[in-house]
């Protein structure tokens, strides 16, 4: 186990913001010329993000693979047009009341890294630690899980590539780890592209089920065996909790932009709106999916079936349907892993600067990407799909990562919202920026008066929270029982940061670090 080691007391900082993209000082100095020698020669992350890369990082990342198997599974539990469109507006109810909060923490605290810079800043080190480990962990294994799922959709579309699901994984990995380290604005772009192209593609194929599906569910109405039974009592309780827990993991990943925040230009600006944005876009293309779904298919076809889209698209382009839209879902995917291994190496950026893990991995390369944080996570995200091949319980590749990655999407949830209270009463005087664009966009969206600005965000919070620790109970259900959370160190480093959200006039700052990782 690494030994930390004594630095000195005291560093001054020009201003609280330096600490976002500026590790810790060399040992031997706490001057500013230090600081700036250390800029200098581990650069920095480029400011150069607007909003609608916000956009497109939470729906590349969010439209993925749940959305191909999540509508068969629920309308298998929940055989009942009402409840089967219920289940999804409620989970994007849950993902408005969650927009909210972490559109005032992610416009209050703009540093690069996701949540763990919430939990870290309201709870303190140790929930910072485990925030911080556990999503880099689960973001890597999402990298995983989506390569997987491209190479299973690469060998139905090119035949001489079936067979080959785990070497595709590691090469499409590894391809886009080449990609980013040449810069943030070549990721950016592709991840701009993509999401673009998957949003028409998606829009055409709705499109075509509306304008063409008529004559397709009349005769599949005519041939349908009867759908399956309702359940009643318990059991539809359990089945409507299904629903939920496949509704919740599906619409996961709607914040993207939190991950960018000292990256994003007038963040206070730009990350509330990419939010409330995104969230309305995902849960759009959702709802017009699985109403496209319902008007060419009847209730009994989709019921059970792990590739309903593809089902639908036959009937309206024939035997082409199931490769046009396999062909938009490893389109999707790119999109999905691009935006995940954007994320990690931000999230271990981040920590790395605060002395969460070695300063080494604080290196910016000139074109503003975390090139060894990058590196760290394509490789662990690579060992994930290795360790898919081994079939553990009998589960397939992708369903064993999910699993494994499920509790700890719930958990930063829970933690980030009740980060929100905490920094209400422990920093009243933060600053949160432009709060009446906040709190108006905030009022439309739970239908309070844009008035009452204090209240609405923390409504919407607690409502996030209730929502959260609902589903986690959801997913504890089903995967406690076989996934724990990892052990973590008795011990974390002590490590003061320094408000980020405080005004600019409170200069210069004194920290006290105790300890360090060593470099």
């Amino acid at each position: 186990m690494a030994k930390f080691r004594k630095v000195p007391e005291t560093l001054q900082l020009l201003n609280p913001s330096d600490l976002s993209s500026t590790p810790s000082a060399p040992a031997s100095s706490g001057t500013l010329d230090s600081i700036a020698f250390a800029v200098h020669r581990r650069g920095r992350l480029l400011k150069v993000l607007g909003m609608w890369f916000g956009i497109s990082a939470a729906v590349g990342n969010t439209i993925a693979a749940g959305i191909v198997r999540a509508p068969g599974d629920i309308a298998q539990w929940l055989p009942n047009i009402y409840l089967f469109f219920g289940v999804w507006v409620v989970g994007g109810l849950y993902a408005l009341s969650g927009a909210s909060s972490m559109a005032e923490l992610g416009a209050a605290i703009p540093r690069s890294g996701g949540q763990y810079n919430f939990s870290r800043r309201a709870l303190g080190e140790y929930a910072g630690f485990i925030v911080g480990w556990s999503d880099w962990l689960s973001t890597c294994g999402t990298a995983a899980a989506v390569a997987i799922v491209i190479g299973e959709y690469s060998g139905e579309l090119i035949r001489p590539l079936a067979g080959h699901v785990n070497l595709i994984a590691v090469l499409i990995i590894v391809g886009f780890f080449v990609l980013q380290w040449r810069g943030i604005k070549w990721g950016s772009g592709t991840q701009l592209v993509t999401a673009a192209v998957k949003t028409f593609a998606f829009v055409i194929v709705v499109a075509a089920c509306f304008l063409f599906g008529g004559h397709a569910r009349v005769a599949a109405s005519a041939s349908a065996v009867p759908a399956p039974m309702l359940p009643s009592g318990w059991p539809l309780a359990l089945a409507v909790l299904l629903g939920l827990q496949a509704v919740f993991y599906s619409i996961d990943g709607w914040d993207g932009i939190i991950y960018f925040g000292e990256e994003v230009r007038n963040p206070g600006r730009n990350i509330p709106r990419a939010i409330f944005g995104s969230v309305a876009t995902i849960m759009g293309i959702y709802l017009l999916i699985n109403a496209a779904v319902l008007y060419v298919l009847p209730m009994s076809q989709i019921a059970g079936n792990n590739f309903v889209l593809g089902t639908a698209a036959e009937k309206i382009f024939g035997p082409y349907g199931d490769t046009i839209i396999r062909a938009i879902m490893v389109i999707s995917l790119l999109s999905c892993l691009n935006a995940n291994q954007l994320f990690c190496s931000r999230t271990l950026y981040a920590m790395s600067c605060d002395g969460l893990f070695f300063r080494t991995f604080t290196r910016v390369n000139a074109g503003g990407t975390p090139a060894l944080s990058l590196l760290l996570s394509t490789i662990v995200g690579i060992l994930f799909v290795l360790v898919s091949m081994l079939k553990l319980a009998g589960l397939s590749p992708f369903d064993l990562v999910v699993d494994m990655l499920s509790f700890f999407f719930v958990a930063n949830y829970t933690l980030s919202y009740w980060s929100l209270f905490a920094l209400r009463k422990k920093e009243p005087q933060m600053v949160r920026h432009s709060p009446s664009q906040l709190s108006y966009v905030s009022a439309v969206a739970v239908g309070d008066s844009p008035q009452r600005k204090p209240s609405v965000t923390t409504l919407a919070a607690r409502r996030g929270v209730y929502a959260d620790t609902f589903s986690a109970t959801v997913f504890a259900c089903r995967n406690s029982s076989r996934y724990s959370f990892p052990p973590v160190f008795e011990s974390v480093p002590d490590i003061l940061n320094p408000p980020n959200g405080c005004a600019p006039t409170i200069a210069p700052v004194h920290l006290r670090f105790k300890y360090k990782f060593p470099t």
